[in-house]
């Protein structure tokens, strides 16, 4: 999906939505789902990866190659730039989502 398409439905589920036709979390569905299939398709041969742990980096989704590099890209979605070299590294896992 390139990012026109993905524009464009997530512009049809703010319309069903405006007009009554889906309630909230039918949209909130339907527009995740078009980031995730975008994102996933932007980047490649990746997977969906969500972080499970400590905070800040607890919760966050990402789409990434590998176990490893999804772990690096929660760390850096979160602000956290280097944790081995301040020490402040939370405690997580990464899991399929």
């Amino acid at each position: 999906m390139d990012r026109i398409s993905a524009i464009r439905n997530v512009e049809d589920a703010l319309r069903e939505f405006e007009g009554g036709e889906a309630d909230l979390a039918a949209t909130e569905r339907r527009v995740a789902a078009v980031l995730r299939t975008y994102a996933t398709e932007f980047d490649g041969d990746g997977d969906v990866f969500r972080a499970v742990g400590d905070d800040p980096v607890d919760g966050t989704v990402v789409v990434a190659p590998s176990e490893s590099a999804a772990r690096e890209r929660a760390l850096a979605a979160s602000g956290i730039d280097d944790p081995i070299d301040d020490g402040n590294a939370p405690d997580f896992d990464v899991e399929r989502f």
